[in-house]
């Protein structure tokens, strides 16, 4: 880049060094990035087009920046999976072979001017990468100083205790962490029957529980879904808050999955939840995790089912992989962040990155699946009609 940059531009003791990132996406912290999209797709299953063009122009930048050429899986159940998985492929493959040439998955760059020797050629493959990640991705950005720091989190902690005790949020996450990882339908129902009939909780946080509740319980055969509803439109909750539970449902249901969301089916997971449920657990608060652990776990492991997670195209690794990109159509979150966090600590020799269109809370969230479901009929499920 500076070999091309105006000469008559570069002033002495002015410019000492000029670097190029690819800045069309945002790096949250060293292993999590966003795009920055909040309502990618229409009909919760199709692509907004301007969306399906931003997010395959951003995963594009990440992988440029980490100067990987990835061997792609996808979630099999996921048409839009399929066709961003498709996308990035042409581009990124296509980019790089129209401008540069890929032969034998090596890259002749003798031409480049002041290449060094051992970049003249070089191997641009999934199982045979030679490069390292950008120092800007792997190293995300210091800040200036230290002061003001103290202050600052005082400050942010001491109004995070406020709310927490002002809201009840702390019997609110013990229940919606319980309606998670255990399976006593009765005991979590009575739980946030008594939680919504607390004059402290909030509009948000009813919804909330009410809204996991009903993830967790759609198929149970006694489930309260619409007695629960009832309770909020009681509360004061108006028609467009408590329609966001069937929108959810029409988002993420069980019939919109293509996985296991609460380990239901697993075998191994019910006996761990139950091994757990005998001992006890260490943090109430923190007794969930995310999906994507138990398929980084698989994927790191080399036992991913390919029938779920297909490769595109017809090449597979045959060793277990060392960098992986994870991207969340539809926005990813924190927790989902700390999870890769954690895997990068423990697992050697593995380095993975996450990304999403965007980085959700839970009222972001609400936004996506509400600009997903719109325009679509309601799904009338038989234990629980359109409330």
């Amino acid at each position: 880049m500076s070999s091309n940059f105006p000469k008559n531009y570069i002033f002495p003791n002015m410019v000492y060094i000029i670097f190029e990132f690819y800045g069309d996406y945002i790096a949250v912290n060293p292993h999590l990035f966003s795009l920055n999209i909040v309502g990618c797709c229409q009909g919760c299953t199709t692509w907004l087009p301007k969306s399906l063009s931003r997010t395959v122009q951003g995963l594009t930048s990440v992988l440029l920046s980490l100067k990987k050429c990835p061997m792609i899986r996808y979630q099999n159940s996921s048409e839009m999976a399929r066709r961003l998985a498709e996308n990035v492929r042409w581009t990124y493959q296509a980019m790089v072979h129209e401008l540069l040439s890929i032969n034998n998955n090596r890259i002749n760059l003798s031409s480049v001017p002041g290449i060094s020797r051992d970049l003249q050629e070089v191997v641009l493959s999934a199982e045979h990468d030679e490069f390292y990640a950008n120092a800007f991705v792997e190293n995300y950005p210091q800040f200036k100083k230290m002061s003001g720091t103290v202050s600052k989190h005082v400050t942010v902690v001491g109004e995070l205790s406020r709310l927490v005790g002002q809201h009840n949020l702390l019997e609110v996450s013990e229940c919606e962490q319980e309606l998670a990882c255990q399976n006593d339908h009765s005991a979590s129902l009575q739980k946030v029957k008594n939680l919504l009939n607390k004059e402290k909780i909030r509009d948000v946080d009813m919804l909330r529980l009410v809204m996991i509740y009903a993830l967790r319980y759609e198929k149970h055969s006694s489930n309260e879904i619409s007695g629960l509803v009832d309770i909020l439109r009681k509360k004061g909750l108006n028609e467009k808050l408590r329609s966001k539970v069937q929108a959810l449902l029409d988002y993420g249901g069980s019939h919109a999955r293509g996985t296991d969301l609460f380990e239901n089916e697993d075998p191994v997971a019910i006996t761990k939840r139950f091994l757990k449920g005998l001992k006890g657990v260490e943090n109430v608060y923190t007794q969930h995790k995310p999906l994507l652990h138990s398929i980084l776990d698989q994927l790191t492991k080399g036992k991913l089912k390919e029938s779920s997670y297909p490769y595109l195209g017809t090449g597979q690794l045959k060793d277990r992989p060392q960098d992986i990109i994870v991207f969340m159509i539809g926005g990813t979150t924190y927790e989902e962040a700390l999870t890769v966090h954690c895997i990068n600590r423990s697992v050697t020799g593995v380095r993975i990155v996450i990304g999403g269109t965007a980085v959700h809370n839970s009222k972001s969230f609400l936004e996506e699946v509400s600009q997903a479901v719109q325009g679509q009929t309601p799904t009338r499920y038989s234990n629980h009609p359109r409330w």
